[in-house]
């Protein structure tokens, strides 16, 4: 975890204290900016598609869930981070689970984006609803590409990618 914000130990963050500390510098590293971007541009698509008649039509109905399942668990992983719960729960792998949710967000953001796009019909741009299934499909990309950009930077911190020599001898033999 040598690579990710807010590994580093203080006496507020400590396994032995019983409030957690606020990690205000997580959201300035670049994967607590990300997970700021997905939040925003996740919300977006999902009040979109909510503000059509996405229950007429199947396809939306899988985008609902992909948009809004990723939302709840980056908040949740965000304001673990943030409050660097990570660090009373050490055993587990933090970085690797960090890589693995940005894979899978991506993986299945991809298959929301292409459902959401093949579902926009581009001769009903009468309907009222058109240019909001237009924009979700578009903020749907845009948060596909922000999970990517996650999944690298997760991965860089995975395998301590960018630090030095001497935090990667402590964490192996720790």
């Amino acid at each position: 975890m040598a690579g990710l914000p807010g590994a580093a130990r203080n006496r507020s963050g400590s396994p032995g204290s019983s409030l957690p500390a606020l990690d205000a510098a997580f959201l300035l590293s670049p994967i607590g900016g990300l997970m700021i971007a997905q939040i925003v541009l996740g919300l977006l698509v999902w009040a979109l598609i909510a503000d059509t008649t996405y229950y007429l039509h199947a396809a939306y109905g899988w985008v609902m869930f992909v948009s809004i399942f990723f939302w709840i668990l980056t908040v949740l992983l965000l304001l673990t981070y943030l409050l660097q719960l990570q660090l009373k729960f050490y055993v587990v792998p933090w970085a690797l689970v960090l890589m693995i949710f940005n894979l899978v967000a991506t993986v299945l953001y991809i298959t929301a984006f292409v459902t959401s796009a093949a579902a926009v019909q581009p001769t009903s741009w009468r309907q009222w609803d058109y240019n909001r299934r237009a924009a979700a499909s578009f903020f749907a990309c845009v948060v596909m590409i922000t999970y990517g950009v996650s999944t690298f930077f997760s991965f860089r911190a995975w395998k301590g990618l960018g630090s030095n020599a001497a935090t990667s001898q402590v964490s192996e033999h720790a």
